[in-house]
């Protein structure tokens, strides 16, 4: 479970900057699925649910009534079904809780009032992905033309709001918007659950209810201080809402009021959103007019064992074991501190990733929560999709990838040729070392494939 997490880790980290910097590129737009289909399609249950029965009403899929994948104890039909009995007791039992936190009694009953438990949840909780693509095709379909283009929209509409945050905070817009597209694309797709419901449901039922408590109970501030109303607290099943989607207990530590009207409105208010999203990041620790990190030649027999998110050092700690950036330049601060990412192993390239990087990787733990038995599990799914980005560095392009097949990463310096592991053809691999103002243009695409044909520094 662990490698898991951290090849999730990487792809959606990946992704995240690829797009980011591949937003103020002028590619053309091109329909792709939502992210609903997407995520199914890269993973599938290891153990999937038994035939269920139809869709319950309003299309809502029923509870499989089987125990949970888990093997937990709070996670077996039995004790799901005797925690669904007392649902209404243990959420009434919550009163003194959220007394504590200000919430008036009048407003608690009025928005628990008729809350019943969602049981599919548990199957939703307890399911455990695989990757079903490899890291070339799920980077192919993460960031492609029809996303781009909504970000370079979305950064045009709301520029002013951008530029005041960037003013503000020093985190890099493209993160912003990237963060955006790859959360809800770009509000399109933010889910439909009641995050109340959502939440009461995993406060008292399951294996996880002492942290789903928490959100619960911060749901009820939300909305018990008026920053958004019940029918905007809709999204994931754990809990996540709006176009960026923050946890509830998140938007308590991060959502800011952007436009001084009172309300904190993360949902349908874009000056709130973008400034709650980068008082997000500065908040754990981004580092502003600092990229992400570097591609790097690692030498011949060097120690693969090093290549450890817990084994940081400095630049010039690495340049002593051979290290080099692949464009050939200097790096520019060899006091910073990185640790070494081989995704693809030996064969493969290998990256210096900064504190940025970590930063990107540390958001939304609304999709990752189920790995955080050990630290590398944190990174696992939350910056997925499509993304902007100049300022945060990201993907190189160069030539074309039109003969190795679908487009990986596409190297904007001559790289080396990698093999790739799932096809075994050479392909031009992640090219992410880049200066802030790299620009890079795809002028179309065969099937999935994207050809970049141009890239040069401004």
């Amino acid at each position: 479970m662990a490698g898991l997490a951290k090849r999730a880790g990487f792809l959606t980290g990946a992704a995240m900057v690829a797009a980011a910097s591949l937003l103020p590129a002028c590619a053309h737009a091109q329909a792709q699925n939502g992210l609903s289909n997407l995520f199914g399609g890269i993973f599938s249950g290891a153990n999937p649910a038994p035939s269920q029965a139809p869709p319950g009403p309003g299309g809502a899929q029923p509870w499989s009534g089987e125990d949970g994948a888990s093997g937990h104890p709070l996670m077996t039909a039995a004790a799901i079904r005797e925690a669904a009995g007392n649902f209404s007791n243990c959420v009434a039992a919550m009163w003194p809780d959220a007394a504590r936190r200000g919430i008036t009694q009048e407003n608690f009953q009025r928005f628990t009032a008729g809350l019943g438990p969602d049981l599919r949840i548990m199957d939703l909780m307890d399911s455990q992905p695989e990757f079903t693509k490899s890291i070339w095709d799920y980077l192919d379909i993460l960031v492609n033309d029809n996303r781009l283009a909504k970000g370079r929209e979305i950064l045009a509409k709301y520029k002013a709001q951008f530029d005041a945050t960037e003013r503000a905070t020093g985190v890099d817009r493209y993160i912003i918007a990237s963060i955006w597209g790859i959360e809800s694309n770009y509000s399109t797709q933010m889910g439909d659950r009641s995050v109340l419901q959502s939440t009461a449901t995993l406060a008292c039922i399951g294996r996880r209810q002492a942290y789903f408590k928490d959100e619960f109970l911060s749901a009820l501030e939300i909305l018990n201080r008026g920053d958004l109303r019940p029918e905007q607290l809709r999204g994931s099943w754990a809990g996540a809402f709006g176009p960026t989607q923050f946890m509830p207990t998140a938007f308590k530590r991060f959502a800011v009021d952007g436009d001084g009207d009172g309300r904190r409105d993360v949902v349908d208010n874009p000056t709130d959103l973008i400034a709650s999203t980068a008082n997000n990041l500065k908040k754990d620790g981004w580092q502003s007019g600092q990229t992400w990190g570097y591609e790097v030649v690692v030498p011949q027999g060097f120690n693969y064992m090093l290549a450890d998110r817990a084994k940081a050092m400095t630049i010039a700690q690495w340049e002593k074991l051979g290290l080099k950036r692949a464009t050939g330049q200097p790096f520019p601060h060899p006091a910073e501190k990185a640790y070494l990412l081989a995704p693809a192993g030996a064969q493969g390239p290998g990256f210096l990733m900064l504190q940025n990087y970590r930063v990107i990787m540390k958001y939304n733990p609304a999709e990752a929560y189920g790995f955080r038995r050990s630290p590398a599990r944190r990174a696992a799914l939350r910056t997925a999709l499509a993304a902007p980005g100049a300022g945060a560095g990201a993907h190189r392009a160069a030539g074309t990838a039109a003969a190795a097949g679908p487009a990986r990463l596409l190297q904007g310096n001559p790289g080396r040729p990698v093999r790739r592991p799932d096809k075994g053809s050479p392909a031009q691999l992640p090219g992410l070392d880049r200066g802030p103002r790299r620009r890079i243009c795809l002028i179309g695409r065969a099937g999935p494939a994207a050809r970049a044909v141009k890239s040069r520094r401004k």
